[in-house]
């Protein structure tokens, strides 16, 4: 085919997808917008599909043609910092074959884009979102690593941040010089009277380290909307130019191959006086049109909503079957019940959990996970925890706390807080899953059975996390059992940050011990490659397949079951540090799969301390 007849054939694949979607789009932005930039809009979305190269549009193609693609059950994550793991983006991608023996096709870099040292907030205080951080390479190494993964058949994250940018970006720097047209772009104000409206509904993101939700700058003298922290200025998307070219930063990411675009604070996106300026239903909206916006240019892309609420209340952010928003959404609130659970030895509150996560259309896809680059918060159901079992918030937080801090008489745990608040009550919780696990103090004490105890709490968790119907992503190190990073208190640039607790550099020389038989971290990585290898291969971890929370006879075991047409698979999860006795209502012979055993009933087997048995049945 010639250039010419590529060229109109690209345009009719655009114009074809930009049709399908034009009066739904126009309709949406004159709803926020009126008429204003709309036509600006439509040529912004031509502009970044011209500039989208033939190798990600053959992409494209491909995934419109199975568009199921990121539902497989062979789909396994891993989100990683660029400079902890290789130092740069080109370290990474020398790392490739690491990632591939990981089994890793899903890989999530952190924040890699240009944001000022000391006021980052973790790179999510954006100064240039077409600018990598100097000391993790250029742009074009991050299209070489996204070139690299998907010619290994490796998708690449990547994180947006939409509600604001950094006090350094361009437009915040010509707002606060007063250049015209600027300061609409954030909120702005000339005296403290409609902030302080604001702050009589909207709640405090950070209460204890930063207070309220506006800044004054006195060398303006103006009050700006920093829902965060200080030095990150909320954008005011009512503002249709800033949509405009929000959308065109993302499709500018998209465009460098990046396969997943992460919206992080997406509820936080719509600022209105006398709301608590969370999930608006103009919020909705925008996420309906950047949803139209990738399908137009780049439908291979998919959405992740960064929505931290539980899985019944994130719903609406998957949008209607008619009129999809995002593709994917965290689960986070089955991650912090697991630890939850972890600590109390008793499953109540998590199968309340899961009932209602299995409660929903299975066309909802979740993102599930043990730890993350964050700390956890204890976002529990109180009520109902105090009406079941008399459980008061502030104690049990302390509690947990304690717990997994190591203060707790006969915890093994190891933690830090984050964000503590004496007077509240109130903290998060740093630390990786090893130390949480007990892996970290089991190999200081040098004994086997405790080394063997943690190993398997481990890969307990881990089991828990594959058997959930959704996108499993490990954190980088928990593949071979990476513990806490304590150095990081003497460092003067991450010591008042305790989350650097779980963000060390990757140690490179332990996971070599993956090959040196029955060490920890061999357990760990062929443990988890096997559970791994287990789950891409059986059909009942299908997305579609059907599942139920079932009685296990036992408030320390975890039941689940999974069907996909005449096979079912019986997950069973000791949440207890002592051997239980624990099982299901059914008839026939189930074999494990992990281990191999067989059992001619299932009412009734033993379970190990904080083990686990996958079940099928024959």
């Amino acid at each position: 085919m010639t250039e010419t007849k590529q060229t109109a054939a690209g345009a009719a694949v655009f114009q074809r997808r930009l049709e399908r979607h034009y009066d739904e789009l126009k309709a949406l932005y004159q709803e926020l917008y009126g008429g204003a930039g709309f036509d600006a809009f439509i040529d912004m979305l031509r502009r970044s599909w011209e500039g989208r190269k033939e190798a990600l549009r053959e992409q494209d193609a491909r995934r419109e043609a199975d568009p199921d693609w990121y539902r497989r059950r062979d789909l396994l994550g891993m989100m990683l910092y660029v400079n902890a793991f290789a130092g740069t983006l080109a370290g990474v991608e020398e790392k490739l074959p690491y990632l591939r023996e990981c089994g890793v096709n899903y890989l999530h870099l952190m924040p890699l884009l240009q944001s000022p040292k000391g006021r980052s907030d973790g790179g999510y205080a954006v100064a240039d979102f077409r600018t990598v951080q100097p000391e993790l390479g250029t742009m074009a190494d991050l299209e070489a690593l996204a070139d690299a993964c998907r010619e290994s058949g490796m998708s690449l994250c990547l994180d947006f941040v939409m509600n604001h940018t950094s006090e350094d970006h361009e437009w915040a720097q010509k707002a606060r010089a007063g250049e015209p047209g600027y300061r609409e772009r954030y909120f702005f104000y000339d005296t403290w009277d409609i902030p302080r409206e604001f702050e009589k509904t909207v709640p405090q993101v950070f209460p204890t380290t930063a207070p309220g939700s506006f800044t004054e700058l006195p060398d303006c003298g103006q009050i700006v909307m920093t829902n965060f922290y200080p030095y990150q200025w909320d954008l005011n998307y009512g503002n249709p130019a800033v949509f405009t070219d929000m959308t065109e930063n993302m499709l500018f990411l998209a465009n460098r191959g990046i396969d997943v675009i992460r919206l992080d604070a997406i509820p936080y996106i719509w600022k209105e006086l006398g709301t608590n300026c969370r999930n608006l239903p103009q919020v909705h909206t925008l996420s309906r049109m950047l949803r139209m916006a990738c399908e137009v240019v780049c439908p291979s892309v998919l959405l992740l909503g960064e929505v931290v609420m539980e899985p019944a209340k994130v719903a609406p952010y998957f949008g209607t079957p008619e009129k999809p928003e995002c593709h994917m959404l965290y689960n986070v609130t089955t991650m912090c019940t697991t630890w939850h659970t972890l600590a109390t030895g008793d499953v109540s509150l998590l199968k309340r959990q899961m009932e209602a996560v299995c409660a929903l259309p299975r066309d909802f896809l979740f993102l599930n996970y043990l730890r993350c680059h964050d700390d956890i918060g204890w976002g529990l159901d109180y009520p109902w925890l105090a009406e079941r079992f008399g459980q008061e918030q502030t104690a049990h937080k302390k509690y947990l706390n304690d717990w997994f801090t190591g203060k707790w008489p006969g915890s093994v745990s190891r933690g830090e807080l984050y964000n503590d608040d004496p007077r509240l009550g109130d903290a998060r919780l740093c630390g990786t899953t090893a130390s949480l696990t007990g892996l970290e103090t089991a190999v200081e004490s040098g004994d086997p059975d405790r080394i063997a105890r943690a190993v398997s709490c481990d890969l307990t968790l881990h089991a828990w996390m594959l058997s959930q119907s959704g996108i499993p992503v490990l954190y980088s190190g928990d593949e071979v059992g990476q513990t806490n990073d304590w150095s990081y208190h003497g460092d003067p640039d991450k010591a008042a940050d305790s989350r650097y607790l779980h963000r060390g550099n990757f140690q490179w020389d332990r996971a070599e011990l993956r090959n040196s038989e029955g060490t920890v971290q061999q357990l760990l990585f062929d443990g988890l490659r096997r559970l791994e290898a287990i789950r891409a291969e059986e059909p009942c971890f299908d997305a579609n397949a059907d599942v139920r929370v079932e009685d296990s006879g036992s408030r320390h075991v975890l039941a689940l079951s999974r069907r996909a047409g005449d096979r079912e698979l019986v997950c069973l999860y000791n949440f207890s540090d002592r051997f239980v006795n624990a099982g299901v209502d059914r008839d026939g012979g189930y074999r494990e799969l992990m281990y191999g055993t067989y059992y001619d009933q299932i009412r009734s087997i033993t379970l190990w301390p904080n083990g686990f048995a996958w079940l099928l049945k024959e």
